[in-house]
């Protein structure tokens, strides 16, 4: 007797997702509120405002990009359609950076201190400190 089929399908391991302290979705639709980080600066600038991931912030952290995931959502800059394509598909992050007020990393950092004064960053916060996150608290 023959075993079914099914014993010889390959079952494909659930993906863990995001850990809670990389998220940060309230962040992302604050920064789709604001206007492109590039203030308008770049002739390509046009188009609807994305949260856009700084990859390589956080390097040497926990925050950090690893294999097959993002950095944490607090390295988000807004970017216009046209700038975030041109950022991701065309001239990638060194010179795109090099086309914005200052520094990707630190630029983000100001716009996740501004979030943080909000009520919606206020209650993230809140929600890190109950699980236990400080990290992500003190951030």
């Amino acid at each position: 007797m023959r075993p079914p089929k099914s014993a010889f399908r390959k079952i494909k391991p659930k993906r863990a997702g995001r850990p809670e302290w990389k998220r940060a979705e309230d962040f992302g639709l604050f920064l789709r509120g604001l206007p492109c980080a590039c203030l308008g600066k770049n002739p390509w600038c046009s188009g609807p405002v994305q949260a856009a991931h700084v990859d390589h912030a956080g390097k040497g952290t926990r925050d950090a990009k690893g294999a097959s995931t993002k950095v944490a959502d607090r390295f988000m800059l807004p970017l216009s359609l046209e700038c975030h394509r041109q950022q991701t598909d065309v001239i990638g992050w060194p010179k795109f950076e090099k086309t914005l007020p200052m520094d990707a990393e630190p630029l983000s950092a100001l716009y996740w201190t501004e979030f943080l004064a909000t009520p919606k960053g206020r209650e993230w916060q809140r929600q890190a400190a109950e699980r236990g996150d400080i990290a992500s608290v003190a951030a």
